[in-house]
């Protein structure tokens, strides 16, 4: 039965791009290196119309599938299980961008376009495209809109939900839903759209894209604080929105450890102000009139800062270059703590307003729990979410740690989140790294309608099982 499939996926995209034999590292190992699945094959279509072939075949045969772009992910939900029936869906041939609509302000491109590419593209034809991420260089837009990723301008323009206009979905019976429009306003019944954003996957395959462009800013302007506390922190994201409105794009938070650990294991880099401060900030403000303008309301923001008390040292980049090195500081350290040693990471979101005393309570009972342990904590303050992870006390064995005390750590961390009406996850999704974390902190409620609409698209089971429910 399997030799028949293969056969026939093979007749859909060509022998050449039907693998099953040799290495498949690539796409069987996810980013992190913590699992490991076994495919039957990678299948790499070309089209769309070869997506739906190869989802009819698959699903007439049986055999489950399990969509990937650029395979970046943080929670194992893009590699297949290790029992090795399951088919890998590549996008990354599917890499056009189909058109600009300079009118409308939109770009439609395939799943498998990298996020750099749209980018870039989206400059070149005088447009800003605002979503970004460290994995920017290698991620893809499919894969962005499949776990609704986040990054560091979502102050401004919002996830990836927010940036989406329309999709085109291969469903899991092999159709295809043309739903490419670029109307802002479409009160047409269910928004189709929002479903398969953010469902990894799960009720169908994305395969090209609608996204909204805006104009490129006259200015980009980034500053650096070191703040005492992350209260302070919190403040001075308040007059950043009073004295930059719309032109606050980017707002970030770094604590000093994780900082330290950039400043250690990338020392060629300048890491400013972190030795004798807490936390550090890293501010963005985008100004559609000039640089001149953008400069003048950075240094006012700043200066009734440091009157205030809420910011006690700030550098404002003096161009381009500067602003690159210091976004590449912030950039660095989940790099950084990668060389550290394994950890355990959580993406999460609290209400700005209750991050500094979440943080304060989750630290002292980690401290309590694990004397020595480390708090790598950094993120997007502006909208919420931080990372906030834990790296194992500075002589211990850092395997040891994740193996022995990564059940531990997350109870705590997530206890602290539901505690204060939080998310699990922000940014990253829930894989089936969060499998059992979601059926444990998600509401019966909402788990139930979330079943029903996976029985609903997917009877078979199809997409992805195992991944955000229970298969």
């Amino acid at each position: 039965m399997n030799n028949e499939l293969l056969q026939t996926l093979r007749n859909i995209t060509g022998p050449s791009h039907v693998l099953s034999e040799g290495d498949l590292t690539a796409w069987e190992q996810d980013w992190r290196k913590r699992a490991r699945g076994k495919a039957l094959a990678v299948v790499r279509p070309a089209s769309t119309a070869e997506v739906a072939a190869v989802v009819k075949a698959c699903a007439a045969a049986g055999v489950s599938l399990v969509a990937q772009g650029g395979n970046t992910g943080l929670v194992c939900g893009s590699i297949p299980d290790e029992t090795g029936k399951q088919v890998v869906l590549s996008l990354q041939r599917m890499n056009a961008v189909r058109s600009i609509d300079a009118a409308n302000l939109t770009m439609t491109v395939e799943a498998g376009c990298i996020l750099q590419t749209l980018q870039e593209t989206a400059e070149k034809a005088g447009f800003l495209f605002p979503l970004s991420l460290a994995a920017e260089g290698s991620c893809t837009i499919g894969g962005n809109l499949a776990t609704n990723a986040g990054g560091t301008q979502v102050v401004r323009y919002g996830n990836a939900r927010e940036l989406c206009l329309g999709l085109e979905v291969v469903t899991p019976q092999g159709e295809i839903w043309e739903g490419l429009s670029g109307l802002r306003k479409d009160n047409t019944g269910y928004d189709l759209r929002d479903l398969f954003i953010g469902s990894e996957g799960t009720l169908g395959i994305i395969t090209s894209a609608t996204m909204k462009l805006y104009p490129m800013p006259a200015a980009q302007l980034t500053a650096w604080a070191a703040v005492p506390s992350m209260e302070h922190a919190v403040t001075l994201l308040g007059l950043a929105h009073q004295h930059l409105g719309a032109g606050l794009t980017g707002f970030e938070v770094m604590g000093q450890f994780a900082l330290s650990l950039v400043a250690k294991h990338f020392p060629q880099q300048r890491v400013p102000l972190y030795l004798d401060t807490p936390f550090c900030v890293l501010l963005e403000n985008s100004d559609h009139e000039s640089e001149t303008h953008a400069r003048e309301q950075f240094e006012h923001l700043l200066e009734v800062a440091l009157e205030q008390g809420c910011v006690t040292d700030a550098v404002v980049a003096e161009n381009l270059t500067q602003a690159h090195q210091l976004w590449h500081v912030r950039e660095s350290i989940p790099l950084a703590q990668a060389e550290e040693g394994l950890n355990i990471k959580h993406d999460i979101s609290i209400s700005v307003s209750r991050i500094p005393d979440f943080v304060r309570e989750t630290d002292e009972l980690l401290q309590k729990a694990i004397p020595g342990v480390r708090m790598v904590n950094f993120g997007h303050l502006g909208d919420g979410n931080l990372h906030y992870n834990v790296q194992a006390p500075a002589a211990g064995d850092t395997k040891a740690f994740l193996r022995e005390r990564e059940e531990e750590v997350n109870t705590i961390v997530y206890d602290a989140v539901a505690r204060f009406d939080g998310s699990i996850s922000a940014e990253h999704g829930v894989g089936s790294l969060k499998l059992d974390k979601l059926e444990h902190h998600k509401s019966p409620v909402a788990l139930g309608m979330m079943r029903a609409i996976k029985q609903a698209l997917d009877p078979q089971n199809v997409m992805n099982p195992g991944r955000v429910l229970r298969a």
